[in-house]
């Protein structure tokens, strides 16, 4: 007799017969996962059945999407890929807005959904619970690949060969699903002992990089940004070293951010929303763009018209020349970067001349003027909380930021110093924030690491992992979560106040966070702005999850690309 009828087979009671569902997680192990993050369903209990029989340490949250998040910020904080177990139909396709941030943002993970038996599948409708016409279908937009396993014997090849993908440049998230009846039914495959996966070589093309180091050779007013794929390819030596022998100022996009040094006499930071930054880009001779699209927020917001010459530098073929033409070179960050490095002479430097002035001079006066730009504007608190929660952060400490008004600042402003700086800039989505940072804190002691890191979100962000409160507390992640409470969609409101005058439905009736968080048994304090950095440091040096609310309306730099 089983304990319980699936519709298909499962192992009796007490057997210690193998199935599918041991496959999968005998892999995952054997390729070197530590964590699962997911949530139980019918069709995937042979998984997290084979969990209770694996090393795997499994996190469950209470929503999917919230999974997906968790496992994205684990992988950002560690280095190493994520792994998600989702059930089928609503469970999988709740998890789809988080993998598509994993997706823009380039972050490594295998997906394992789980799916209806195999009778069920194709054209045939059966009326299963949770059946959906091509379930894989719909991750197709948000995962770099999808695989359908039908016989247990190729599971492990099968996840391998994902985790293989999930970590080639482009890095992002692989999806795999598992029949019911493939994960239950009893299987005589052995156990999987070892497995290896390495990521494809992807280096520049020889002639490519010839070309590029010929125009910057030639180049007086070489400039570059950085975006996420400097970071995600470990390059920050490489730009450091092509920087200082061309001269050349340096702009980190928000998912660049720690690739260059803040306070480097080349480095304008991550200004890329203002326009005096925004000159010096165009006025350059050759643009060198890495990891980037020069996108909506990099182009501020499309406005940049630069009037040199470009050299894109993606893993991603589809981004290259996405908006401006260019000498497209398809290749890891890292190693196109490295080959740049090791064909550029050292004395390139003193070649460098920005209309008589130094590049050093250059990005300080450039950096004086944003200053004087938000001097103009009655933005003391805000800046000043920006700095307190700044000073207030140790300087290795990991931070995790939801679509936010502080984010959105700290996408320029925030020098990320030895931590990372991670948030939701890939896709936009809300609720990233508190999730990631579970991930992350968790991700972190699974290394033996200090697992204390900060997440920052607005009230309405945070509604949507509220839940994750009892994550947090069942778990004792050492997360520190900051609500910024302004009692509604605070950019939003700031948007439509802009383009029509007044604001329609951004305003949100909300909880007690403090209460709430006390609820499920998480600490929790509300403060005034100028206390920030005292509850926040206060935080930091607790045990466990903690939460501090901040009733405060902060408001944002102008815009500089409207013209105003």
């Amino acid at each position: 007799m089983t304990d319980f009828d699936p519709g298909a087979q499962a192992p009796t009671k007490g057997t210690a017969q193998r199935n599918g569902g041991d496959l999968v997680v005998e892999t995952l192990a054997a390729l070197g996962a530590k964590t699962v993050f997911g949530i139980p369903g019918q069709h995937a209990l042979g998984l997290f059945d084979a969990l209770s029989r694996s090393p795997l340490h499994f996190v469950s949250s209470r929503v999917e999407n919230n999974s997906a998040f968790a496992a994205d910020g684990y992988s950002r904080a560690t280095g190493e890929v994520g792994v998600l177990f989702l059930s089928t139909g609503p469970g999988a396709l709740t998890a789809l807005a988080g993998l598509q941030e994993a997706y823009a943002t380039g972050v490594p993970m295998i997906v394992v959904a789980s799916q209806i038996p195999l009778e069920g599948l194709g054209a045939r409708r059966k009326g299963m619970l949770h059946q959906l016409d091509d379930q894989k279908a719909s991750a197709a937009n948000v995962t770099k690949s999808q695989r359908l396993i039908q016989h247990a014997s190729g599971i492990p090849s099968a996840i391998q060969d994902a985790w293989t993908e999930a970590v080639s440049s482009p890095q992002g998230p692989v999806w795999i699903e598992v029949p019911q009846n493939v994960l239950l039914d009893p299987i005589f495959v052995p156990a999987v002992e070892d497995a290896l996966a390495e990521p494809f070589d992807n280096p520049p093309r020889v002639e490519l990089v010839r070309e590029a180091v010929k125009w910057l050779t030639e180049s007086k007013r070489p400039a570059i940004v950085a975006g996420g794929g400097v970071r995600r390819g470990k390059a920050a030596a490489q730009l450091l070293s092509i920087a200082e022998k061309l001269n050349a100022p340096v702009v980190c996009t928000p998912g660049g951010n720690g690739a260059f040094p803040w306070n480097h006499e080349l480095s304008l930071q991550s200004w890329v929303e203002d326009r005096y930054v925004t000159e010096v880009l165009e006025d350059a001779d050759v643009l060198v763009v890495i990891g980037s699209s020069l996108g909506e927020v990099s182009s501020n917001y499309f406005t940049m018209e630069p009037r040199g010459r470009i050299i894109q530098i993606d893993a991603e073929p589809r981004v290259l020349e996405s908006n401006r033409p260019a000498l497209g070179i398809r290749a890891d960050a890292g190693q196109a970067l490295g080959a740049l490095d090791d064909a550029l002479d050292a004395s390139l430097s003193a070649d460098a001349d920005w209309h008589g002035a130094t590049p050093q001079s250059v990005v300080k006066e450039t950096l004086a003027k944003v200053s004087a730009r938000l001097d103009e504007q009655d933005l003391a608190m805000e800046r000043k909380f920006m700095a307190d929660i700044r000073e207030a952060v140790p300087a290795d400490m990991q931070t995790f930021w939801d679509m936010t008004i502080s984010a959105y600042w700290g996408w320029s402003c925030w020098d990320s110093r030895d931590g990372e700086f991670h948030s939701a800039q890939g896709a936009g989505g809300l609720g990233y924030g508190f999730p990631a940072a579970i991930g992350g804190s968790l991700g972190l002691q699974s290394l033996g690491k200090p697992g204390r890191v900060l997440a920052v979100a607005g009230d309405g962000s945070s509604m949507y992992s509220i839940s994750e409160l009892a994550t947090a507390k069942q778990h004792n992640a050492p997360v520190t979560w900051l609500i910024v409470d302004d009692g509604g969609y605070g950019i939003l409101r700031e948007y439509m106040v802009g383009a029509f005058g007044k604001a329609t439905h951004t305003e949100l009736a909300r909880p007690d966070f403090v209460k709430l968080a006390e609820a499920f048994g998480v600490p929790a304090r509300r403060v005034k702005p100028e206390d920030v950095g005292d509850a926040l440091k206060a935080g930091f040096a607790a045990d466990g999850p903690n939460v501090v609310v901040v009733d405060v309306l902060l408001k944002m730099f102008g815009p500089t690309h409207l013209n105003l």
